[in-house]
């Protein structure tokens, strides 16, 4: 079997939720080895986030942690003891990468800023990631999902409106914010192995959420910077049919924004009468009257799954995509065509599908190899048999917090 493509990294995670621990298992799908530091007795937030197996909530039973960390070693350390921050300082020493999202501040009050760090590991590449970067009026500011998403303005373009080109601003279900700037991260963070190939140095990676979102905000910083016109939400005001429409079992997103796109899609729906109308004879007319237009196109869409609309608007070239929901993507034939998705047992959660590769390397692929860990399940081996500490040393350690 072929080696993962980052076989030979060393990984130190110490974080929380989504942003570093997602990061953490971008690398280490690849084949690095990510050491997951967690507080001891609590572990990971993730940890205590369902959904839970068979509805029962435990910390070795969150489906939403087993996913985030896959193939990563767990040990339990408390950094604000004096021998927990030795041995963290120990484990930096030997690590190549350490990615976290803890607040600016508490890095600061434990000693464990790069500037500390690069110390004791001069070659150490830090990935930093929280709501707002390491600088700045709001670098200490605590940050959820529906902060982040709006702070950078995705909420302005996250709605749906068909009549009414202002809506309030909403946020998109989960934490997409933190997926996207986990993703960022890793991408920074293989960068500075790059560089770091090259020159023999360390650096620090300044990942804010906040600006990682705002780059990804299609081109409405441009709208507002050079018209200074407030860009709406999925749909265009001016181009229409750009709407979602209910069909038999679910919805589909019909975007029409060419004549002859329209045009084709008459012709699937048998050119009906009302096509021939003054009021939709182009794009601009059918926005001023998207209301009329909106319910006799739901009246073709109706007769439809979503499935057999996308189909037949493929083969005709117009624009179309079914909305899945999470069943429909599980049961995609389609993805599982191309095996995509990943079974693996876990001792409480049982056997369970896992999404699978976000990218496929020919050469070294992507992989899941062992199940999420149990809180500190890597103690041991972490710290006796590298760090040459003994059973009766993790005892004591475990007495007085340390572990």
């Amino acid at each position: 079997m072929s080696e993962g493509a980052l076989t030979d990294l060393k990984v130190l995670e110490f974080g929380n939720l989504v942003s570093a621990p997602y990061c953490g298992k971008l690398l280490a799908d690849l084949g690095a080895e990510v050491i997951k530091i967690e507080e001891p007795g609590i572990g990971d937030e993730a940890r205590n986030r369902g959904p839970f197996a068979q509805d029962i909530p435990g910390v070795e039973r969150s489906g939403f942690f087993a996913y985030l960390n896959t193939n990563k070693l767990s040990i339990t350390l408390n950094p604000r003891n004096a021998l927990g921050k030795a041995l963290f300082e120990e484990l930096v020493r030997g690590s190549d990468i350490l990615v976290e999202n803890q607040p600016p501040r508490l890095m600061e009050e434990l000693g464990l800023t790069y500037a500390t760090l690069e110390k004791i590991n001069p070659k150490l590449i830090m990935t930093s990631i929280t709501p707002f970067g390491q600088t700045g009026p709001h670098k200490d500011y605590k940050a959820y999902e529906l902060t982040t998403y709006n702070g950078c303005g995705y909420g302005f373009i996250s709605t749906v409106c068909i009549t009414e080109p202002v809506m309030p601003p909403v946020k998109a279900g989960g934490r997409q914010s933190e997926f996207g700037a986990a993703q960022a991260a890793a991408v920074a963070t293989m960068c500075a192995v790059h560089v770091s190939d090259h020159l023999g140095t360390g650096q620090h990676i300044d990942v804010s959420i906040q600006e990682v979102m705002a780059g990804q905000y299609e081109s409405a910083i441009q709208h507002w910077t050079l018209a200074e016109n407030e860009m709406g939400g999925l749909t265009n005001p001016i181009l229409q049919p750009m709407i979602p429409l209910e069909c038999k079992d679910g919805w589909i997103f019909l975007m029409c924004v060419e004549e002859d796109q329209f045009d084709r899609m008459v012709e699937i729906m048998g050119n009906p009468e009302w096509a021939q109308n003054e009021l939709f004879k182009d794009r601009f007319s059918r926005a001023d009257y998207a209301d009329a237009l909106v319910p006799l196109l739901t009246e073709w869409t109706m007769q439809y799954t979503k499935d057999e609309v996308f189909k037949m608007c493929q083969a005709a070239r117009v624009p179309v995509g079914p909305a899945y929901s999470s069943e429909d993507v599980v049961n995609s034939e389609h993805l599982a065509v191309r095996n995509y998705f990943v079974e693996m047992d876990h001792p409480e959660i049982g056997r369970t599908k896992y999404p699978g590769a976000p990218y496929r390397l020919s050469l070294t692929p992507w992989r899941i190899e062992r199940h999420a860990p149990s809180l500190g399940e890597h103690n041991e081996e972490i710290l006796c048999h590298r760090l040459d500490y003994t059973k009766e040393d993790l005892v004591e350690m475990k007495q007085v917090g340390v572990i």
